[in-house]
């Protein structure tokens, strides 16, 4: 997957705006940031539970592990974009928005 692809992929979900922080292209709905996309090191970055993250590492290894330290703790996940299978990243992305939407957001959408 190209970053190109990632970054199209976080703007096609509802009411996202794409700015960035700390020269890192992010993705938000709501003001909460649920993707972020670092091009240079062809990695893209989620916002996860912890439970959806296990999951993740345990269905789609390859294409997704723990940021290190106490942000991987929290959930944030980085997704290898040079193995990932566009289908598993629309479903964890989706996952990353359901959790960064408010409710009154989420309810008006069908992901």
């Amino acid at each position: 997957m190209s970053p190109e692809a990632f970054a199209e992929m976080a703007l096609s979900f509802p009411e996202t705006i794409q700015g960035s922080h700390f020269d890192t292209t992010d993705f938000r709905v709501s003001g909460k940031i649920f993707a972020t996309l670092r091009p240079e090191k062809e990695r893209g970055v989620l916002s996860l539970s912890r439970g959806d993250q296990e999951l993740l590492r345990e269905t789609s290894g390859e294409m997704f592990e723990p940021v290190p330290g106490s942000w991987g703790e929290k959930g944030w996940t980085f997704v290898i974009l040079h193995s990932a299978d566009p289908d598993a990243v629309r479903h964890a992305m989706a996952m990353a928005w359901r959790k960064a939407a408010p409710k009154s957001v989420s309810a008006r959408h069908v992901l």
